[in-house]
């Protein structure tokens, strides 16, 4: 009986030490990696046949993620070797046709060779896959995660093995009525591991997550840590910024930590010049090098200072849908597709709406010089009372914030778009609120609220939130689903709050190369109009900071279902989905170059 309970004990110890989800390698790129991008197989899998027995009840062996080599005397009624491929990182609704409108599980599978050493272990990592991922590494299950924007890997050192090994990943995209985001949203539910696979190989002790950034309080010093994987004292790491001769070399504590500050005036990040600096943060065994900026942002009343000055947000608001192709965007060319738009609109500053977009997006806006607002998808009716919804917004928010608080040119968190007021939310967002300042007091919070019409064309901003967000953000969509063009020139604005205000959406569809009379909606000159008018509000309203137009690019949404006008895509892009620009455009480009004569 001693020797059943022993090697139970031992099982459960030797299983649990198998695989694990890790907290979060930072700065993926800059590791020691091999790529899993590339051709992946796959097998759609809508009823669940490769996880389920006939009972459902999840298999322990015998499923898809056995990759059992297919021969004719056993009977296995999956073969991944003769299946079709998919690129990844991609989405499967752009990549096969039949799968357009799916919602539900596909399997991928891929091949690849690692040599083992006693010196290294193996993290598994992905940038993201949507929406519901369990990852098995040669048979075995590595983990699991939720959430489709964010990034997460595992420690498959035990799972490996010398030479030919393989993963294979199930993907369940199918919305529910608790998760983030729930099952009303309007943008596409693209599925599909959507970001780069990499199995980075890192020393047993290796440098996990670092911080380097301006203090907040003093513009002539540098400080931050450097944090190990484990509870290591005594290991010596440097940091060194050589443009401005800096080498520090520092100690970890009893848990792995290491503190700095120096003393330096860099030159501070700003639009008109991005300046980034080369960092290099070594210890014997490893070397991580990164770019990055100093810069302050804060408010003061309703003005939004950055570097201390006064700045205006000339924004636009994007999805992360790639341009001309449509699907998912997630490449270094997608993001400077989409940026150098931004860039010719006159953009200072970017909406990366509803989600948090890919690494490549957010370095990029930062090379380029733009400002970020960077949001989780707590979106419209959240299950605001289900603890486990709570649970899941909050890990992304801290996701987020982890993946990218080296970046400097994300300056305003988002933690919600569009929700509906009430006690319930309130409690909510409230919490959620509080928790980012935990994590990051460096940046501005935010969320997208709703105004409330009042009678006589005076519109009120009210919201409980007010007292937990830095920033006061709104969208209105007066010309569209509010009112008419003309309507913007008797309205009134009332925020009540001395905060600055950004709107953060507005906007009007059209159909590029559609014209037609001004007052008829759909056509590029009705469009145009709205822009007009709604410009020239804008300028009456006290306190106003930046806008973040709805939206860049046309972009897929099953909402938007009108034959010959939408075809299943927002068109309310500045720019159609073939890179086509729209006369609001300009009308747009030419009130950020008045505003950015204003801000000099």
């Amino acid at each position: 009986m001693r020797k059943i309970i022993m090697l139970c004990f031992t099982f459960l110890v030797f299983g649990k030490a198998m695989a694990q989800e890790i907290p979060l390698l930072s700065n993926i790129s800059s590791r020691n990696n091999i790529t899993l991008n590339g051709k992946w197989s796959y097998i759609v899998d809508p009823l669940e046949n490769g996880y389920y027995d006939y009972r459902l009840l999840p298999f322990k062996n015998n499923g898809f993620f056995e990759n059992k080599k297919w021969n004719t005397t056993d009977l296995t009624e999956y073969n991944f070797a003769t299946s079709a491929t998919m690129d990844i990182p991609s989405d499967w609704n752009s990549k096969d046709e039949r799968l357009f409108f799916y919602e539900g599980t596909v399997w991928f599978q891929k091949d690849f060779n690692y040599k083992k050493s006693s010196q290294t272990k193996g993290i598994l990592h992905f940038g993201a896959v949507n929406y519901d991922a369990k990852v098995y590494v040669n048979g075995k299950l590595a983990g699991s995660h939720v959430g489709g924007y964010t990034p997460f890997n595992f420690d498959v050192t035990n799972l490996l093995i010398d030479g030919n090994n393989f993963v294979v990943v199930k993907v369940d995209n199918k919305r529910h009525k608790d998760n983030v985001p729930t099952v009303n949203m309007d943008w596409w539910n693209y599925g599909g591991i959507t970001r780069d696979v990499t199995l980075a190989q890192v020393p047993n002790t290796y440098i996990e997550d670092y911080l380097v950034q301006l203090d907040k309080k003093d513009k002539t010093k540098i400080s931050g840590w450097v944090k190990l994987n484990s509870e290591t004292a005594n290991q010596s790491v440097s940091i060194s910024i050589p443009e401005l001769k800096i080498t520090k070399n520092v100690t970890t504590d009893a848990k792995g930590m290491a503190y700095f500050e120096i003393k330096s005036k860099p030159v501070l990040w700003t639009p008109e010049n991005p300046k980034l600096y080369e960092v290099a943060i070594n210890k014997a065994d490893e070397n991580i090098t990164d770019k990055i900026g100093f810069r302050t942002i804060e408010t003061k009343g309703k003005e939004i200072l950055l570097n201390g000055k006064k700045v205006f947000l000339r924004g636009i608001s994007i999805h992360e849908e790639a341009p001309f192709r449509s699907g998912r965007a997630w490449s270094t060319e997608d993001a400077v597709t989409l940026l150098t738009w931004a860039k010719e609109l006159g953009c200072n500053y970017v909406r990366l709406a509803h989600y948090p977009h890919n690494e490549n997006m957010v370095k990029e806006a930062e090379k380029m010089g733009l400002m970020i607002w960077s949001e989780v998808p707590v979106y419209w009716t959240i299950s605001w009372t289900n603890p486990d919804t709570y649970a899941n917004a909050e890990r992304q928010l801290h996701d987020m914030i982890y993946r990218d608080k080296n970046r400097c040119g994300i300056v305003i968190w988002s933690i919600a778009n569009e929700t509906p007021h009430g006690d319930d939310r309130d409690v909510f967002l409230s919490k959620l609120a509080k928790y980012a300042r935990t994590q990051d007091n460096s940046r501005l919070i935010s969320m997208a609220m709703e105004v409330t019409k009042s009678p006589n064309n005076v519109n009120t901003l009210h919201d409980n939130m007010n007292e937990y967000v830095d920033i006061v953000s709104f969208n209105q969509y007066l010309g569209w689903y509010r009112g008419t063009n003309e309507s913007c020139k008797d309205m009134q604005w009332v925020i009540p709050y001395n905060k600055p205000v950004i709107i953060s959406e507005f906007g009007g569809e059209a159909l590029q190369g559609l014209h037609g009379d001004k007052k008829e909606r759909w056509n590029e000159e009705y469009q145009e109009e709205l822009y007009v008018q709604n410009t020239q509000m804008f300028n009456r309203i006290e306190g106003l900071a930046g806008v973040s137009p709805w939206i860049l690019v046309d972009f897929r949404s099953p909402r938007r279902q009108l034959p010959n006008i939408q075809d299943f895509f927002n068109r309310k892009g500045l720019i159609s989905d073939q890179g086509i620009k729209k006369k609001a455009f300009y009308v747009m480009k030419d009130w950020y170059a008045q505003k950015e004569k204003e801000y000099k």
